[in-house]
């Protein structure tokens, strides 16, 4: 599925969901099914700067040149915001992860529905991810 699939599933699965405690009751749940981060990524370097609560994500370039992401939080709503992230972006080429439009972010409201500091974070998850995209794609460019 290319990111912009995933978004739409996204949207789509949030579409039939009205009241906001209900949707934070979703993205709880996603963060709850989350793969837990290996220890080793749970240090200074992986945690993500602007983030209220402490977020650590770490990435790697698979066989086939995609990118995978590993995250965790110590906050549980933040958790289920990473998780949705790495549901759009994980196991996507570089390019494609550097060059999304995260059009879900709006279309669900949930940048309108985060506290001012946890849009913050949202915004620096998403800064972080793409940063991992473009070091990624330099790499795959400078070996061709």
């Amino acid at each position: 599925m290319t990111i912009n699939e995933r978004q739409d599933r996204i949207i789509e699965d949030f579409d039939g969901v009205d009241d906001w405690m209900d949707r934070y009751a979703m993205i709880i749940d996603l963060g709850n099914e989350l793969p837990p981060i290996d220890p080793k990524y749970k240090t200074p370097q992986h945690l993500i700067e602007g983030c209220q609560s402490r977020v650590w994500l770490a990435a790697s370039l698979n066989a086939e040149g995609r990118v995978e992401y590993t995250a965790d939080s110590d906050a549980i709503i933040v958790k289920g915001i990473i998780a949705l992230l790495i549901d759009v972006l994980n196991d996507q080429p570089p390019a494609d992860i550097a060059a999304a439009d995260l059009y879900f972010i709006d279309r669900i409201g949930l940048a309108e529905n985060l506290s001012p500091t946890r849009s913050n974070g949202l915004l620096a998850m998403v800064r972080q991810m793409k940063l991992y995209a473009v070091a990624f794609q330099a790499k795959l460019d400078a070996e061709k």
